[in-house]
């Protein structure tokens, strides 16, 4: 059954909810990742009602705002989907295909030795909230199973770059999605001093872009402990650290 469309971004709908036609109440603007037992894990959000000239005037001076608006989406695999995941390769970079003009970072996340895929992340500049859960849900990889959720969050791209303008290039050294649910007052909305780090690097919002839910970066880091120092770490109610590399065509 496909999944339910309507209500906040956000929500991350397993497959598990949607075959079996639950419900997740998702008018709540507090609601992040729903794993697998179905239920909400909760976060505080930040207003950013004080902070939104800050987050304006930073997005405006930077250089290659496109035109919607920018969704962060991360498909979490299931457990022992690899050879489904192999075998839907062309179908999923196909479906990418489409969204070329808009997309600012894409990319598996692995275990740490790298061994293994663990999900994919997409950063992509869409028209709305409905287009972006079109995007979500009418994925290849989705609809025939290899995902267990999808966290899907408007965000902001405050370097203004896609992942091909990132400095250090798409190979050498380690590389780290980084997600950070917000617990209060908005923080870490200025860019980290040192950007030839960073290859993704913004907020997460609501869907009207004024309450901060967190922080979401692509960097490169030694280790993961770094990549996580980058952040005011005792001001979210949890940070994840994957490791990733750049996506696309092989």
């Amino acid at each position: 059954m496909a999944p339910s469309r309507s209500g906040i971004m956000g929500v991350v709908v397993p497959g598990s909810l949607a075959s079996s036609s639950m419900h997740v109440n998702i008018d709540e603007p507090h609601l992040g990742v729903v794993g697998d037992v179905g239920l909400p894990r909760e976060g505080v959000p930040g207003r950013v009602a004080g902070d939104a000239g800050h987050l304006a005037a930073t997005a405006a001076g930077r250089a290659s705002r496109l035109s919607g608006m920018e969704f962060l989406c991360f498909h979490r695999d299931r457990r022992d989907t690899l050879p489904l995941r192999e075998a839907l390769r062309e179908e999923h970079w196909s479906y990418m295909d489409r969204f070329a003009s808009g997309m600012i970072a894409r990319g598996p996340t692995f275990t740490e030795d790298g061994g293994t895929p663990t999900g994919s992340l997409h950063i992509v500049d869409l028209p709305g909230p409905a287009a972006a859960r079109a995007f979500a849900f009418d994925e290849p990889n989705y609809q025939a199973g290899v995902y267990r959720d999808v966290l899907l969050r408007r965000w902001r791209n405050t370097l203004g770059r896609r992942m091909g303008d990132f400095p250090g290039g798409p190979v050498g050294g380690n590389r780290y999605l980084v997600l950070a649910l917000g617990a209060g007052r908005a923080v870490d909305l200025a860019v980290p001093p040192d950007t030839d780090r960073l290859i993704a690097y913004g907020p997460l919002l609501s869907d009207d872009g004024d309450t901060w839910l967190g922080t979401a970066m692509l960097v490169r880091a030694p280790h993961p402990e770094a990549a996580r120092a980058l952040l005011t770490v005792r001001r979210y109610a949890d940070i994840e650290v994957r490791r990733w590399q750049f996506g696309g065509r092989r």
